[in-house]
């Protein structure tokens, strides 16, 4: 595959990764955000002396704008499509990068490092992978304006304010998680999340990880403290079944934040987190 396959924004940003010799660092967003809800920390990694590439899911839009007026285009939308599209952004990558994800790119990010593919990851409150048994009442709140219409699987959902107060800015102010969603939150499809609900009673599920590759490569899993979309519950879960594998596995809780905790006024303190690890092994 080559990067012509990619849109210009990620391609650009693979070339500049290759010609600059350094190690990338490949950011996944999750559902109800876009790649650019990560630009304050590929500036960050970038002044840290690594390549930023902030990933985008398959024919996500530019902008937060552009997302509200044409839904449609996440309609249908497969963790399988979205893992498909991180592989070959990291088979174009001349250096093995380190992988960062949220909730849903914290999942994408573990299937990655399970093929291989991660010199180092960092799981920021990612979704279950198949297998994470606890499913906590808070959860299934957060995903229930997805789950409760069946014909959403098909269909991009986007969430109301209310909806997003709960499922990501809870642990924060009631003006801030206005600007949040005024400033981030997009429609999101709804196929991931019924793999998710679904990937225990499938043994093919997309949502699977090799947690046993010894080529998996250090992890690190990321808590909020406050999440209610993946509380520890479930996070803690991962990090059990990953620490069997016989590279470094660690867990961090953040004290004080919810599932907002990548784009909320406190993003410095966990992307630095995120760097402090990167930094240990690439």
């Amino acid at each position: 595959m080559t990067t012509t396959t990619f849109d210009q924004h990620t391609a650009e940003q693979i070339a500049k990764a290759n010609q600059s010799g350094r190690t990338p660092v490949v950011f996944v967003h999750g559902l109800w955000l876009l790649a650019t809800s990560w630009d304050r920390w590929a500036e960050v990694f970038d002044g840290a002396g690594y390549a930023p590439v902030t990933a985008t899911w398959p024919d996500d839009p530019d902008t937060v704008t552009e997302a509200n007026d044409h839904p449609e285009v996440f309609a249908g939308k497969t963790v399988g499509q979205v893992t498909e599209h991180l592989t070959a952004i990291a088979g174009e990558l001349t250096r093995k990068p380190a992988v960062i994800g949220h909730s849903f790119g914290g999942l994408l990010a573990q299937i990655v490092a399970g093929r291989g593919l991660s010199v180092a990851t960092v799981a920021i409150d990612p979704a279950p992978f198949r297998g994470v048994l606890p499913l906590p009442i808070s959860s299934l709140r957060a995903a229930s304006p997805v789950l409760r219409n069946p014909a959403n699987r098909h269909r991009a959902v986007p969430l109301s304010y209310e909806q997003f107060r709960f499922s990501f800015a809870n642990a924060v102010s009631e003006e801030e998680a206005e600007h949040l969603y005024r400033t981030f939150a997009v429609p999101a499809p709804g196929a991931p999340l019924f793999q998710a609900a679904a990937a225990n009673l499938n043994p093919w599920s997309e949502t699977a990880v090799d947690t046993s590759n010894p080529d998996r490569g250090p992890l690190l899993i990321i808590s909020g403290e406050q999440d209610n979309t993946v509380p520890r519950a479930i996070t803690h879960a991962e990090y059990e079944k990953q620490r069997k594998n016989p590279d470094v596995t660690e867990f961090v809780e953040i004290p004080g934040r919810g599932h907002a905790l990548t784009i909320d006024s406190g993003w410095r303190e966990v992307a630095d987190t995120a760097l402090r690890f990167v930094r240990r092994f690439a």
